[in-house]
């Protein structure tokens, strides 16, 4: 019996395309095990009472559409069940979640992650920079937003750029407390009246940082409650495919034009940078079967020591043989050594390390 090649299984999906429905109806009607990552930023349920009003007595454009109403919270925890349950079913074994909520309905959601078997990985907390400021004076101005980010089962081996973020962050490892604005200026999207074409319209900068670290190019993210599409702009320009799902048509119509807008970036500016872990494995043996090093040629390390080249990529000092790990841990009398920056070899009266061999094979194998 034949498997679907990843390439067979990809044309099934309407990659790239905004999907008109109710989430939980359309996510169970794509097939199974087919997205790695799923970006949902659900109702937060606000339950808003009356309307709100600044200090010189104007009207807050609150969050009080239809789509935000439940009539209780039984009813929200049993619509994030489905909802969830529908992901859940979509994502590849590997694949991951994000949800987005406020303290309306972030705690809600956690339970339920666990309660189906995803594995918490982080919660991140998303402080605005220029938030909206708590106009009655009743209570602390809601400042953040929380991020859970799940992998679909412990022990899965998810998507997680380190290297990426870390750099993105000025070479400092990123932590889970992001200063980010809330959509304002020219990102803010309007309708055809020229009001807010969406009230909780988020920022790409959130976005391109979860894409980012969590996903690679060619990988396919969903976004369940697409909106006016900042998770398919972004995933555009990173080379990702996406699809979206949105019941509201003025919606649709907005993120439909504005993604016709995008473009992807180039094949060079995709890259990203990679953790060591990460690069191909080269054996020292493939730098003798070159021809790179010779059988015989003699290697020394930092202190002076020697060691041989043999023809089956091993080494030979003072008796000693093994890999160039192996021998090097022994002549120092440690328990271990990494024989890549330790070994070196001399080319026009110059020591060079043998790593630099390694990374031109690298090179030759990316360019490939």
């Amino acid at each position: 019996m034949k498997t679907k090649s990843k390439s067979a299984a990809a044309k099934a999906l309407p990659l790239n395309q905004i999907l008109a429905g109710d989430c939980i109806d359309e996510m169970n009607a794509l097939p199974a095990g087919s997205v790695d990552l799923i970006f949902a930023d659900p109702p937060y349920n606000l339950q808003l009472k009356g309307d709100l009003h600044r200090p010189d007595n104007s009207k807050v454009d609150a969050v009080d559409n239809d789509w935000d109403q439940f009539s209780s919270f039984d009813a929200y925890d049993h619509f994030t069940r489905d909802w969830l349950a529908a992901a859940r079913r979509l994502l590849k074994p590997n694949g991951a979640i994000w949800v987005i909520g406020s303290y309306h309905n972030v705690f809600r959601m956690g339970a339920q992650l666990q309660n189906q078997g995803f594995w918490i990985l982080n919660d991140v907390v998303w402080r605005k920079s220029n938030p909206m400021p708590n106009f009655r004076g009743k209570r602390f101005t809601n400042a953040h937003e929380t991020l859970i980010w799940a992998s679909k089962s412990e022990g899965a081996k998810y998507t997680f750029n380190y290297e990426a973020l870390k750099q993105l962050n000025d070479g400092v490892q990123m932590r889970s407390d992001w200063v980010l604005p809330i959509c304002t200026g020219h990102e803010r999207l309007k309708d055809d009246t020229g009001e807010k074409a969406h009230p909780t319209q988020k920022p790409e900068a959130l976005l391109h940082r979860v894409l980012l670290g969590t996903t690679n190019p060619g990988d396919v993210v969903l976004d369940p409650f697409f909106g006016t599409g900042t998770t398919g702009a972004v995933a555009k320009m990173l080379g990702r495919d996406f699809i979206g799902i949105e019941r509201e048509e003025a919606y649709r119509k907005v993120a439909e034009k504005r993604l016709k807008a995008v473009r992807k970036f180039d094949r060079q500016s995709l890259a990203v940078t990679q953790s060591k872990r990460a690069e191909p494995r080269v054996p020292f043996g493939q730098l003798v079967e070159r021809g790179m090093l010779r059988p015989g040629e003699m290697l020394v390390s930092p202190a002076g020591k020697f060691a041989k080249v043999r023809a089956d990529g091993t080494l030979i000092a003072d008796e000693i043989t093994g890999s160039i790990h192996q021998v090097g841990a022994a002549l120092e009398h440690a328990p271990s050594c990494n024989g890549w920056t330790y070994w070196h070899f001399t080319r026009d009266g110059q020591r060079v390390p043998i790593d630099m061999l390694r990374q031109q094979i690298r090179a030759e194998m990316r360019a490939n």
